[in-house]
């Protein structure tokens, strides 16, 4: 396998260790999802506008439920690594890349929610326990690398709108995804693709999650 494939692989495998995991301590899954569940409303909060605007509200959508979701994204997964040998064959080396990103962002949300997770007492979670838990659990660094992909991600899905090939290739594929039982796979990566297609460019979409993020991450940690 290519490189880029290989890391995918590796990044899908400690996904698959940490839902092992999650199964193997009584309530530790419960917590988990309770993680994610505070997650998700506090991003829908904080992205209320985007989520009404016309321009934004798809691409918004796209990484509220596709990316930071509270949904279980085994099948999906499983998908992924069924079909990477196949995509490290056909894609371009910079779509490899893209798509190792964003499974190294997966790995990396999947790893720290975990780990908050972890921390908690009960499934039981409010600001202030949230707050206190991310503090006991720290990893500025890789609280910033995580926007970081999300970001390198959207820039990158950004310019592929751009390329006729790519899309065409997504629509070729959707008869034979459906067929191979790959469809949560490609219904994943057509929603990307539609998603920022149908804003005729991300730049302003993106500043406002980076910025947003940012204040985030520092408030988090500057309060005790």
């Amino acid at each position: 396998m290519s490189q880029w494939a290989t890391t995918i692989v590796s990044r899908l495998t400690r996904v698959r260790d940490l839902r092992r995991e999650r199964e193997a301590e009584p309530g530790l899954g419960a917590r988990v999802r309770a993680v994610k569940q505070f997650q998700h409303a506090r991003f829908a909060r904080d992205y209320a506008a985007l989520l009404v605007n016309p321009r934004y509200s798809d691409a918004a959508r796209f990484f509220l439920d596709e990316l930071y979701g509270p949904k279980d994204f085994a099948a999906r997964d499983a998908e992924f690594e069924r079909v990477i040998p196949w995509m490290a064959r056909v894609l371009p080396d910079e779509v490899m890349r893209t798509i190792a990103d964003l499974i190294e962002l997966h790995s990396l949300s999947e790893e720290l929610d975990q780990q908050m997770a972890a921390a908690l007492g009960s499934a039981d979670l409010d600001e202030r326990s949230y707050r206190g838990k991310w503090q006991v659990v720290g990893r500025r660094a890789d609280r910033e690398k995580q926007l970081a992909l999300l970001l390198a991600t959207g820039h990158a899905l950004d310019r592929y709108t751009r390329t006729r090939v790519l899309g065409a290739t997504l629509r070729v594929m959707r008869a034979p995804a459906q067929a191979a039982g790959l469809g949560q796979l490609q219904a994943f990566l057509e929603a990307g693709m539609s998603a920022f297609a149908g804003m005729r460019g991300a730049g302003d979409f993106l500043t406002f999650i980076e910025t947003n993020e940012s204040c985030t991450i520092s408030d988090l940690f500057s309060h005790k």
